[in-house]
């Protein structure tokens, strides 16, 4: 237990303890991690910083007290909108970032149900193995049983399986644009179709691509259909914090109609305090994220974006064809975007990762097949050459440790963990080791 501080500490000793304590962590500045960060520049930081700053007081839990943030969202969830297929019946709002965008996706979706289903008991959505997890946090959450399908050869969501898989409880059908573990968009036009054809809701999430497949797009490079212009298409999210290069945490929540939307309000009548209504999962909502939104999305632009989008997926051909061109290593299906994923056949490449993050590069393992995750950001433009080097080398160095079958399998047994690498075997059921090790994440420091 930490003791509550007794006296004030001068703010510069403060401020030179928590320099200290950063020290160990990742150097994103440097391009030393592929997730969690998206840095656009120190010019772009700071504008962020300062609008934070600007409204780091201000609460958006009532427009009405702070009608600049009332102004402010309203304007970026047009401006994502017009990005998005929207039209001047689309509506949203925004959030604190893509797992409670596609919360909201789904408890809307889940009282909408309610009006028009009232015979469903225990209604369904039918999501992709790749689709983000939380979907089924959302289901837990609001008794929406997720039907899990495989995804085809080409890492993409089945649309001939999901269709098999409808019955009278589904209510909602999700695909990802792209899909986070394999940079993969799924068939977007064609889930559209069919949620179209059967009455059903249809949610992209476009967490990661939304504020960036449009401008690669612009940019000449092939991006299939995904977003609100796709007929049957009924609600996308997409986060301002990724490659809009907000401050976290913010997002959008877009619906094709304003009728939709107040599926996702809230409302409660009878407090002594007064009328309560939220918009959203959250009562406060940070005004500085919604400020700093808004203010990177006018300072860059379309003119900006397009630049920043251009040095990210020349950064993406150079990396891919570094990667493929080392001996025994490949990338996953056919990425539309900036997401790469690792694999190999001959090599275990969570033993490549131990290796790289040896060599100060931290990438993400995922499992079903094994790989390791790309992210790529304006932050790896310069540091291409480095990387590869040591990718070659940690390739050779698990090479030469020996034959790869034993130690592959051991690997696959081992829980990949979104945004953790750890080794936990040994250490009972998998669920209850990762509740273990999210309980020793979260005791006081020492």
């Amino acid at each position: 237990m930490i003791p509550f501080p007794l006296r004030r500490t001068p703010a510069e000793q403060v401020l030179d303890r928590m320099q200290e304590v950063r020290e160990q962590d990742v150097l994103w500045r440097e391009g030393r991690v592929f997730s969690l960060v998206f840095f656009a520049g120190e010019d772009v930081l700071d504008l962020i910083k300062k609008a934070y700053a600007l409204f780091i007081s201000e609460n958006g839990l009532n427009p009405a007290a702070f009608p600049s943030l009332r102004r402010f969202e309203s304007d970026v969830v047009g401006i994502a909108a017009s990005l998005l297929g929207g039209d001047a019946k689309t509506a949203g709002t925004m959030t604190s970032g893509g797992t409670e965008s596609i919360l909201m996706a789904v408890k809307a979706a889940r009282d909408w149900a309610r009006v028009e289903r009232p015979g469903i008991a225990v209604p369904e959505m039918v999501l992709p193995v790749s689709a983000h997890p939380a979907f089924h946090k959302a289901g837990h959450y609001f008794g929406v049983r997720p039907v899990v399908i495989p995804v085809a050869p080409d890492y993409r969501a089945d649309v001939e399986v999901t269709e098999a898989v409808i019955t009278k409880s589904t209510i909602l059908l999700v695909g990802s644009a792209p899909a986070y573990p394999y940079g993969v968009v799924d068939p977007i036009a064609e889930l559209g179709k069919l949620a179209e054809r059967r009455g059903l809701l249809c949610h992209v999430d476009a967490c990661v691509g939304g504020f960036f497949l449009p401008f690669v797009r612009r940019l000449g490079y092939p991006v299939p259909e995904f977003d609100l212009s796709v007929p049957g298409v009924t609600s996308l999210s997409a986060d301002l914090h990724k490659y809009a290069y907000s401050a976290k945490g913010a997002s959008v929540i877009l619906y094709r109609t304003r009728a939709l939307r107040r599926y996702q309000f809230h409302v409660h009548l009878d407090w002594p305090g007064g009328i309560y209504a939220s918009p959203s999962m959250t009562g406060t909502r940070p005004g500085g994220a919604i400020a700093a939104a808004w203010a990177v999305l006018h300072h860059l632009g379309e003119e900006g974006y397009l630049a920043l989008a251009s040095q990210v997926m020349g950064t993406v051909s150079r990396l891919r064809e570094g990667i493929e061109a080392i001996p025994g290593l490949a990338v996953l299906g056919e990425p539309v975007g900036s997401i790469l994923a690792i694999t190999s056949g001959a090599v275990d490449v969570y033993e490549i990762g131990v290796e790289m993050g040896l060599r100060g590069w931290r990438l993400d393992r995922q499992q079903r097949p094994p790989s390791l995750h790309m992210t790529v950001t304006p932050a790896h433009v310069q540091g291409v050459e480095p990387f590869l080097d040591d990718l070659r080398q940690a390739t050779e160095a698990v090479a030469r440790a020996g034959p790869a079958g034993e130690r592959c399998q051991e690997a696959v047994r081992r829980p990949a963990m979104y945004g953790i690498t750890g080794d936990l075997m040994g250490a009972g059921s998998q669920k209850q080791a990762i509740l273990d090790l999210m309980d020793r994440m979260l005791e006081p420091s020492e």
